[in-house]
């Protein structure tokens, strides 16, 4: 009987792409708001969270990219998230690997299926991977920002957004200098102990 994590490596040692894996999608909108999260405080007198009935500053968009070769995530925070600002994610990505093919997995948001971003990355050795509609879930990405939103924003209350880039970016420079490479894949993965999920082993 053949154990199941020797399929598992044979099956990424025959499927293993001749490139680099990004994994890429927009996370916001980051607004300048209280947001609820654990604190220590005096007894009985608890922090009200201020009203904020008029935001006039706008909101910012954080578009993000997974490396999953060495594990590092980059970022880019933007006013939209438009096809021009991801194209702009794009070649930043393209430069920064330069000469590698590379494999951009992402969901069904319509400016990453625009004409003029389909045509550049077709003629500068990006394939786009679109993820299954209703599957985003599936970008490992997604994971990475729920433990952006945790350790960075949660009990937070920033009065202006260059106070909430810089807290953002101190948590993504702190996470980058403590990541490892994304191999182990999530058949052998803790929380499917707490899901309903099962494992596919072939």
């Amino acid at each position: 009987m053949i154990h199941a994590s020797a399929v598992r490596a044979v099956f990424r040692e025959r499927h293993q792409p001749d490139g680099r894996v990004i994994c890429v999608d927009e996370f916001g909108p980051l607004n300048l708001m209280p947001r609820k999260g654990k604190a220590w405080g005096p007894a009985r007198r608890p922090r009200r969270l201020r009203a904020t009935y008029r935001r006039t500053s706008g909101v910012r968009h954080m578009l993000a990219a997974l490396d999953l070769a060495t594990g590092k995530l980059y970022y880019r925070i933007r006013p939209r998230k438009r096809w021009r600002e991801f194209l702009g994610l794009l070649k930043a990505l393209r430069a920064r690997w330069p000469g590698q093919k590379l494999y951009v997995v992402l969901d069904n948001f319509s400016p990453h299926k625009h004409t003029e971003v389909r045509t550049w990355a077709a003629d500068n050795g990006i394939e786009l991977v679109f993820l299954p509609t209703y599957g985003s879930w599936l970008n490992w990405i997604e994971a990475e920002f729920a433990a952006l939103r945790y350790f960075a924003l949660n009990g937070t209350d920033h009065r202006s957004h260059d106070e909430q880039n810089a807290a953002i970016g101190a948590y993504v420079r702190w996470r980058n200098t403590h990541t490892k490479p994304k191999t182990h894949f999530a058949p052998d993965s803790t929380i499917r102990t707490w899901t309903h999920y099962p494992a596919k082993t072939a």
